[in-house]
């Protein structure tokens, strides 16, 4: 069998495939073919929500979305989508992402482009949120692509890592559910603890300042968040659902969507009790809202930074790192999303002068990779992979080294 020779960068000739080995370089069409590709997609799913507001969008950003603005912004994307598909099949042997990146294009412009006409929208609202995804999507990847890529931890990590797929679905499906799950986390709290508040209580919380209030919410629903966390890491059943998450094996800002439902839907629903409860405010509540998404994502991102100063009252990047980590020593720790103080409290603080040389699940454990296998395989009585029992791997030889120790801010 003859061995494999290095590839030649120069096209062999025009083909469609899904699989190849071109090479990504700059200046071979692989960058412009994927950036027509994400392009199309977000402007075709712009013109689905045009066309089905009330099935697609929420009504709370609905009424804030400047038309104007937006359709000019639609037609330039749906413009450089276009044409950064006709460069990549230029470039490119491999017509592939080009072709998607331009029909892609053409399809939105069949359904009207960045003149595409309102449908109706006299309900309160559709249960799905394809524009919390796009503003998401948009939002995050201009923020932590070229974050990442200018002060990244791995360097050599690309942005379409391995498993990216899989994390990606994630984060559509919980961004496109975002109204459902959404009701499933304060239903429960308005339905079954509605007893619990005390008018006296209410009052005075939602009277106190609102910069007042929000520190307050951090801490009560970290506090909670806290011991829920530490639950899906203890109990067998909690577990495996909660490994979903800890099997994703190079960190970024994506890997932070890889949540399963029931263990984010259960999550969320605990921490919102106490908030609930004391009654602080909806401006309060919507502040934490915006905080604990942006910290979620900024503790996963593939950045070197530790900030020192701040990393026994602050969880950074290098303190949730470590919980992720693969290394023995470092299982079963720092289990806080906003202050390390609760893991301090109730010893489970872990922050060595380094980062983890490895992520995943402890002991070489694997899950299976897509969206659906994994949504499944908590349920599947005969787990012969270990994924089954709680966190803490049975006793190995050797752990892990720590890498390289991380650059202080």
């Amino acid at each position: 069998m003859p061995m494999e020779t290095p590839e030649d960068p120069r096209p062999r000739g025009a083909h469609i495939s899904l699989q190849s080995t071109q090479s990504r370089d700059f200046g071979h069409g692989w960058i412009s073919g994927a950036a027509s590709v994400a392009l199309g997609a977000l402007g075709l799913g712009a013109v689905l929500c045009f066309h089905y507001p009330d099935v697609l969008t929420m009504p709370e950003l609905r009424r804030l979305y400047p038309i104007a603005v937006v359709r000019a912004l639609l037609h330039l994307v749906l413009v450089a989508a276009y044409l950064l598909g006709v460069l990549s099949v230029c470039l490119r042997s491999n017509k592939a992402l080009g072709l998607t990146g331009m029909a892609l294009t053409l399809i939105a412009a069949l359904l009207g482009g960045s003149q595409v006409r309102i449908g109706d929208a006299s309900g309160t609202g559709g249960i799905l949120g394809l524009d919390w995804f796009l503003l998401n999507m948009i939002l995050y990847s201009a923020i932590y692509i070229p974050l990442e890529r200018l002060f990244g931890l791995h360097r050599d990590q690309a942005v379409f890592r391995p498993s990216w797929r899989t994390d990606l679905s994630y984060f559509f499906v919980n961004s496109l559910l975002i109204q459902i799950t959404t009701l499933m986390t304060l239903t429960p709290a308005m339905t079954l603890f509605d007893w619990a508040r005390l008018p006296v209580v209410t009052r005075i919380a939602e009277s106190l300042p609102v910069l007042v209030q929000v520190p307050l919410v951090l801490l009560v629903a970290d506090f909670t968040q806290y011991w829920v966390h530490r639950a899906f890491h203890v109990f067998p059943v909690l577990w495996r659902f909660h490994a979903v998450h800890h099997s994703a094996e190079a960190m970024d800002w994506l890997a932070g969507s890889r949540l399963h439902v029931v263990d984010a839907v259960a999550t969320r629903a605990l921490t919102y009790v106490p908030i609930y409860v004391l009654g602080f405010s909806r401006t309060a509540l919507a502040v934490y809202v915006v905080i604990v998404a942006v910290q979620a994502t900024f503790i996963h991102a593939n950045v070197r930074w530790t900030f020192r100063p701040l990393r026994k009252l602050i969880a950074t990047p290098a303190f949730h790192h470590w919980h992720h980590s693969a290394d023995r020593a470092a299982v079963d720790k720092n289990f806080a999303v906003h202050t390390p103080v609760w893991d301090r409290l109730f010893g489970t603080y872990f922050l060595p002068d380094a980062w983890p040389a490895a992520y995943g699940l402890a002991g070489g454990r694997r899950m299976p990779e897509g969206w659906l296998r994994q949504f499944l395989h908590p349920f599947r009585r005969a787990q012969r992979d270990g994924v089954t029992g709680a966190a803490t791997p049975p006793p190995t030889a050797d752990t892990p080294s720590p890498a390289t120790g991380p650059e202080e801010v």
